[in-house]
């Protein structure tokens, strides 16, 4: 049975930098329960026809990617052979349809090892898949493994690609939160790099309201939703390489869960997860613009 979840938002597109309330109604739909083995989702893509909702867990999980069809059935249960799941944290696709998992959950900002996998997976048959290119890479700034307290800007769980980078947008776990996040730019390929440092932006609230847990861009690369436990953002005004002057939007969903997972199904509409607690959760939602 479906839950409706009554939204506010309206879209106020300025040249303010800074994230907006919203106020025109929206609504967030349960489209379906999780599997009951699938309690810790950190992710979600889709397949390049949309038939298959791509999905993986996080640190102390297997080193797996479950497919699910559209109405929640498990389909796919595909061994990622030559992968260690470190910290799994996001799974997406590019434009072309190609899957890349985030190994970079890194909630104590100390590790060395942070890399993004692209896996050679193409359909539900499959019940093994090959890591075919690594992208390793470190953050530009960080000296410190950990920094101090007040500096944990270094975790991740929220990344796209476009146009042949790798963007990705860091969770802060400062002592002291207050919003900021950093945007990083890494090239899609093989190899070890440094992730170039091209934004430094802030969202309002606390930690639920604005601490970042996954990403989605849309097909015509215009607008990025950034996901949090209470709301979502929406990002505009960005070019490849100009973070600066962008836009946020922000969108309560008056609904506070452990939200894991984003990705547009199409420009109008996003599929939200969240991992399952004793009262709330294991679901993937569905929200219309």
């Amino acid at each position: 049975m479906l839950r409706t979840v009554i939204l506010s938002a309206f879209f106020l597109w300025s040249c303010n930098p800074k994230a907006q309330d919203s106020t025109k109604d929206e609504v967030l739909k349960i489209e379906f329960a999780l599997p009951k083995k699938l309690k810790e989702v950190s992710g979600i893509a889709l397949s390049k026809d949309k038939k298959t909702i791509w999905t993986i867990e996080d640190q102390g999980n297997k080193n797996k990617v479950y497919g699910l069809d559209r109405q929640g059935k498990l389909i796919a249960n595909v061994l990622v052979e030559n992968a260690e799941n470190t910290d799994w944290e996001e799974i997406i696709t590019d434009a072309t349809g190609n899957i890349y998992i985030g190994d970079f959950g890194n909630n104590d900002n100390d590790r060395t090892d942070l890399a993004i996998l692209k896996i050679d997976l193409k359909d539900a048959s499959q019940k093994t898949t090959k890591v075919t290119q690594t992208t390793k890479f470190h953050y530009e700034g960080q000296t410190d493994f950990p920094p101090k307290k007040s500096n944990l800007l270094y975790d991740c769980e929220a990344f796209i690609e476009m146009d042949g980078n790798f963007y990705l947008f860091t969770k802060n776990r400062s002592k002291g939160f207050d919003g900021t996040f950093l945007v990083f730019q890494v090239p899609n390929k093989e190899g070890d790099f440094e992730a170039k440092l091209i934004a430094t932006l802030k969202l309002d609230g606390k930690y639920s309201d604005a601490a970042i847990t996954s990403a989605s861009i849309n097909s015509t690369k215009d607008r990025i939703v950034l996901l949090n436990h209470k709301n979502i953002q929406v990002l505009s005004g960005f070019t490849a390489n100009d973070f600066s002057k962008v836009k946020i939007q922000k969108i309560p969903l008056d609904h506070n869960s452990q939200k894991e997972g984003v990705v547009f199904l199409d420009n109008k509409t996003l599929l939200i997860a969240d991992e399952k607690d004793k009262e709330t959760g294991g679901n993937v939602y569905k929200f219309s613009f």
